[in-house]
């Protein structure tokens, strides 16, 4: 009972962070959506018991990926025009 309960409040963050990954316009704070989601699928594997599984999505997805997308948004210049909309 107690693992429905914890897999219900996984979905509802998973559901959250994905909205937030499409609501926000500020590209860093996606990056940082997206490393939310990929954590909290993480989890999800582990409850579902595919503890590989869950390392490789934590190490990839939480942590590499969401690196590598946070060095290229600060790599990039900001355009002052897309400010104005």
């Amino acid at each position: 009972m107690m693992d429905l309960i914890i897999q219900g409040l996984i979905l509802i963050g998973l559901l959250l962070s994905a909205g937030m990954i499409w609501y926000f316009r500020d590209l860093l704070s996606a990056a940082i959506s997206f490393g939310v989601f990929s954590f909290l699928l993480s989890l999800e594997f582990l409850i579902l018991q595919a503890p590989d599984v869950a390392i490789a999505e934590a190490a990839i997805g939480a942590g590499l990926t969401t690196a590598i997308f946070i060095l290229a948004i600060r790599a990039t210049e900001k355009d002052p025009e897309a400010d104005a909309e």
